[in-house]
């Protein structure tokens, strides 16, 4: 796939899937609703409206073949960078199902763990810290300050002495 095409794909998908969050948020109210404010729907319509315009911006220069990237007919993605989006694919396909499983902090972990050290081949103990610490500041940011649990699966009961200390 070239560069050209690749460009075309993405924009048509991406307008796709604008109209299609704009069509779901018209279910709720998109204008004002007088003593509150905007209606649930309007920010993801007015966020998918403006991605919607920029798609056919972009489809607009692709036609007209006004950029660089318009008129490329190189190679868009080489073998090493399929691997690496793969990866990253793979990845998070994993975090997903082991957020189902295990929770999210435990997902989150290993997550973490294979893309510091295993994929980026940083040292240990950086690879530990941040492991550790990016899934305990999620925590207390939304369990403990914002009171709004996220999925645990099987590893929620590991909590419980949290809880007693927090809540």
């Amino acid at each position: 796939m070239t560069v050209r095409t690749a460009e075309f794909l993405m924009a048509v998908v991406m307008a796709l899937a604008s109209a299609a969050i704009m069509l779901k948020s018209t279910e709720l109210s998109i204008g004002w609703v007088p003593g509150r404010g905007p209606g649930a729907g309007a920010w993801p319509f007015w966020l998918a409206t403006g991605l919607l315009l920029s798609c056919l911006w972009i489809l607009l220069r692709w036609f007209r073949g006004t950029t660089p990237e318009s008129r490329s007919t190189q190679v868009f993605m080489d073998g090493g960078a399929v691997y690496l989006v793969g990866t990253a694919v793979v990845a998070l396909i994993a975090l997903l199902a082991g957020t189902h499983i295990v929770g999210i902090y435990i997902s989150l972990i290993a997550f973490l763990f294979f893309f510091v050290k295993i994929f980026g081949k940083n040292k240990w103990g950086i690879s530990i810290a941040i492991s550790l610490l990016t899934p305990v500041g999620i925590f207390i940011f939304f369990e403990w300050a914002l009171k709004v649990p996220l999925p645990k699966g099987i590893s929620e009961p590991l909590f419980y002495p949290i809880y007693a200390i927090i809540y």
